[in-house]
């Protein structure tokens, strides 16, 4: 009897650790160049198991490759993640020293927790439920979204940062895990979302409400401009901006936004050009009835923002960040309880539009709510 997809992938996951400490102990092979080549050996090997594990199904999900070759990864992460913090040792000396020196930095580590962890679970879930024939699309894009901004992140800051002059062959394996991601993402949104059958008359009267007599979406929408403002602040501090509000900021409460790894003032441009808009279009979503896609793109911006988020926190308190550029003791609740402001507000409002999606279904026609037709 074949075990479940899912648990074949877990038990192929569990090879990252074996492979990294083998390498780790063969020196020719810790060379700048044979790093990336056995890096895309070993995932390509991972690509063959995973066709002989699912060669007997007579049709595969083209995302079930993705998803457990990145389980692979997350292994690799977490091993990381473990070793920097001094839980484990003998994995990644080598690669540290001649991969990708970034990694052991904090936000790296904070970054290798979360795709160790949550990446992880999310993935085993995925793949259970896609072999056993139920919906996994709401799941995929909270990771798509989780995992862009990782990338939009983790890539540029690289390059603009104080590791930028150092970077190695094996940093460019980085590619297809960047181009990944948003082709999972335009597979998602392309295909159609199970919605809940709701009567005509229902919706009709819930979406003639204004935003006054919805007391919970006009709480969100203050707390969505709320956090835009935020938004734009620290966009504006990471620029430099001479006001003395900015340089006050900055350097008695944030100052990992100077950090010279480049990641935290990478992270604040994306937010500034980006979750602004988004952020922007979520409040006209919660104003106007219809849009159906606030359904979907809540649910990818609370991964965004909730993945950058904890990347942000825990590297601005972690001890690998130098003391200079950690969140003083004294400014630490303030600090806080503003990056979670960017942590909750996303995730409120994919839960409100999860759990409540009437007001966003599609307008009735006038003349087709029930009542209308009894009386017809």
């Amino acid at each position: 009897m074949r075990p479940p997809v899912e648990v074949s992938v877990f038990l192929l996951s569990l090879l990252a650790p074996a492979v990294l400490y083998t390498l780790n102990n063969i020196p020719v092979l810790q060379e700048p160049l044979p790093i990336l080549g056995v890096g895309l050996v070993v995932l390509g090997s991972v690509l063959i198991l995973l066709l002989l594990a699912v060669h007997h199904k007579t049709k595969v999900d083209p995302l079930f490759y993705a998803f457990a070759e990145f389980s692979f990864t997350c292994l690799v992460g977490l091993t990381n993640a473990l070793e920097q913090d001094g839980f484990i040792s003998g994995f990644m000396g080598f690669y540290l020293k001649r991969g990708e020196p970034h990694l052991s930095t904090a936000y790296a580590v904070m970054m290798s927790y979360w795709e160790g962890v949550f990446h992880y679970i999310l993935f085993l879930v995925i793949i259970h439920r896609m072999f056993k024939g139920r919906s996994y699309r709401s799941l995929g894009l909270l990771w798509a979204g989780s995992s862009i901004a990782h990338q939009i992140v983790l890539i540029p800051g690289v390059v603009v940062g104080k590791y930028g002059s150092n970077i190695k062959p094996a940093f460019w394996r980085n590619i297809p895990f960047f181009v990944a991601p948003f082709w999972a993402a335009s597979l998602l949104f392309s295909r159609q979302r199970e919605m809940p059958i709701i009567k005509a008359d229902t919706i009709s009267a819930e979406q003639s409400k204004s935003l006054l007599r919805r007391p919970v979406d006009l709480l969100l929408s203050l707390l969505l401009l709320a956090a835009m403002a935020f938004c734009v602040f620290r966009g504006f501090v990471v620029l430099d901006c001479p006001l003395d509000v900015c340089f006050t900021y900055i350097y008695q409460y944030e100052p990992y936004l100077k950090d010279p790894v480049g990641f935290p003032r990478v992270m604040m441009l994306a937010y500034l050009f980006y979750a602004v808009p988004l952020l922007t279009v979520c409040i006209y979503g919660l104003r106007t009835p219809g849009c159906s896609w606030m359904l979907d793109w809540t649910i990818f911006l609370a991964g965004a923002m909730t993945q950058t988020q904890w990347c942000h926190i825990g590297a601005s308190l972690h001890s690998r960040t130098p003391f200079t550029y950690r969140v003083p003791s004294d400014r630490w609740w303030p600090v806080f309880a503003l990056n979670m402001l960017l942590v909750a507000v996303p995730i409120l409002l994919a839960l409100r539009c999860y759990t409540n999606p009437t007001y966003f279904m599609k307008p009735v026609p006038k003349g087709q709510t029930d009542k209308e037709k009894k009386k017809n």
